[in-house]
């Protein structure tokens, strides 16, 4: 048989009502071509191109959530990315007077050389509403959550991980602009999926991702230069430019209390 079977064949009885074309359901063999003039349907294109679209959306992504700038933005962000981005502004006066008991119960490691004062101005000083967290603050509660914290600074792009020799399984991110810090968060856009706050200590992508995130900012400038930046005494109503002139003149004057103008 010289024949060659076409690409789409059904064998067997037919399962269609016979044909009124005089075509007997005999048991012979039917076979069905596949008509190559027809032209093929773009399902299969959009089907494809609508999947795509689907699985780029639910790609997750590390952003910025943003948290009032009210002297406690410090521990406002920290508290939402260790309990798992959970939002709670009225946190920071219990998150000083932890720090403050974890550094009184400590001379030897909190002395003045640390605190930059003594130890207890230092905790009368963080249990103030209008004062700002820091460095200090940062290794504390990186020591006391068991977790390492990075802060990925948008002025310089680089990345401080508090915590990191520690052994620590945990990891959580801040960004910081030079005034201001807000939480990291991984989320997946449109959904109303949890977002991600807490991430292994082994996950290097998402420092990646925040270095990107950093260098972002910083080209479209979103970082407040420290050393030059305006600010005003709120108690004595002085003039001051860059951070260095507000510590020299707290140091001076008790005066802790600034805003940026």
């Amino acid at each position: 048989m010289a024949n060659v079977l076409p690409r789409k064949t059904l064998y067997g009885r037919s399962q269609f009502p016979t044909p009124r074309t005089g075509f007997k359901n005999t048991g012979d063999t039917l076979i069905v071509e596949e008509d190559a003039t027809k032209p093929k349907s773009d399902s299969s294109i959009v089907t494809k191109r609508t999947v795509s679209n689907s699985v780029r959306e639910a790609v997750p992504v590390l952003a910025r959530k943003v948290v009032p700038a009210d002297n406690s933005c410090l521990f406002t962000s920290i508290y939402y990315v260790v309990e798992g981005g959970v939002y709670e502004p009225g946190c920071a006066p219990e998150m000083r007077n932890l720090i403050a008991q974890i550094v009184a119960s400590d001379l030897e490691s909190y002395s003045e050389a640390v605190l930059g004062k003594n130890n207890q101005e230092y905790c009368d000083w963080i249990r103030r509403e209008d004062t700002w967290g820091g460095a200090i603050e940062v290794s504390i509660l990186s020591k006391f959550y068991q977790c390492e914290i990075c802060v990925v600074d948008t002025q310089t792009v680089r990345i401080d991980r508090f915590g990191e020799d520690a052994g620590y399984a945990k990891r959580v991110l801040l960004i910081y602009d030079g005034i201001h810090y807000d939480p990291l968060e991984r989320k997946i856009p449109n959904t109303d999926i949890p977002p991600q706050t807490i991430f292994s200590a082994t996950d290097d992508v998402v420092l990646a991702q925040a270095l990107e995130l950093a260098d972002e900012a910083r080209r479209k400038r979103q970082f407040t230069d420290v050393n030059r930046f305006t600010l005003r005494c709120m108690v004595c109503q002085k003039g001051l430019t860059g951070q260095m002139e507000a510590r020299e003149h707290a140091k001076e004057t008790g005066h802790t209390n600034f805003g940026e103008v």
